[in-house]
């Protein structure tokens, strides 16, 4: 009986997903625009990196190729988690609104229901973070310092990525049942953080790599396991160390939502 009930939810949510893709695909040429440009100009955010870690060498050890790589698994990881969650950031807009309450009246878990609205493809930023992930893989390969398995042990690091990334936006979401407003927020808990996790979390004090590995665990997403991925600093036991952080972050994350959603005060009363 509870399979049948997955399986349902699942059709059901991959048919939200198709008719989504269906309504952002009416416009083809300024989808693929959009897209293009997208992934022009984010990669040359990553070619001013290249410029000065090409100038300097490294950063304190930390080769072009290697910062490739934390910048490209941390895109890559984000993108999974916006394809498949993207309206979880946006929350505040349905809070404002009043949409919320028509959610609530579905006969869904309103997660479930909150997902697939407006699904994006984000091809742009697939584009971006292939290409850099592609270019640091190749470059670290050619000079031997990683072999082929460097290659699936990276696609599951972003996997529990997107999961880790998830479960900090989902958290962060549900502190707008009590405040309403979270955009600024979240520019400090999923941008800021994230954006900051694109390069080694060394190079940063104490305070803040801390910050960055256990409060908002941002490092776990691609610094961590590139230490064992790219370094072989630790052993393979921070894989499973990485996709227990995961669980534990997704598990409270869902559970607080749960308990903030029973605070929420809708429009109408």
């Amino acid at each position: 009986m509870k399979q049948n009930k997955l399986k349902a939810y699942f059709e059901l949510y991959s048919l939200l997903i198709r008719t989504s893709i269906k309504s952002s695909m009416q416009y083809k040429f300024n989808f693929f625009l959009g897209a293009m440009l997208a992934a022009l100009i984010q990669i040359a955010e990553f070619l001013m990196i290249a410029i000065v870690l090409n100038r300097f060498g490294a950063i304190q050890g930390w080769s072009i190729y290697e910062v490739g790589y934390l910048f490209a698994i941390m895109t890559l990881s984000k993108t999974v988690y916006r394809s498949l969650a993207n309206e979880v950031h946006h929350l505040e807009r349905y809070l404002v609104s009043g949409d919320m309450d028509q959610l609530l009246t579905r006969p869904l878990p309103v997660l479930f229901t909150l997902l697939p609205q407006r699904f994006r493809i984000m091809l742009g930023e697939w584009l971006q973070g292939g290409f850099v992930f592609g270019w640091s893989i190749y470059g670290m390969m050619s000079s031997g310092q990683i072999g082929w398995v460097a290659i699936p042990q990276s696609l599951f690091v972003i996997l529990t990525g997107a999961v880790i990334l998830f479960s900090i936006g989902l958290a962060t979401a549900t502190l707008g049942f009590w405040t309403t407003r979270i955009s600024e927020l979240q520019t400090f808990t999923e941008d800021a953080a994230g954006t900051a996790a694109r390069y080694p979390i060394s190079l940063y004090p104490n305070w803040l790599a801390g910050l960055l590995l256990v409060v908002l665990p941002v490092g776990l997403v691609n610094y961590v396991p590139a230490l064992y991925i790219l370094r072989g600093e630790v052993g393979p036991w921070v894989l499973g160390v990485v996709l227990g952080a995961a669980l534990v972050c997704l598990t409270v994350s869902l559970r607080f939502w749960s308990f903030g959603i029973t605070k929420y005060q809708s429009t109408g009363s």
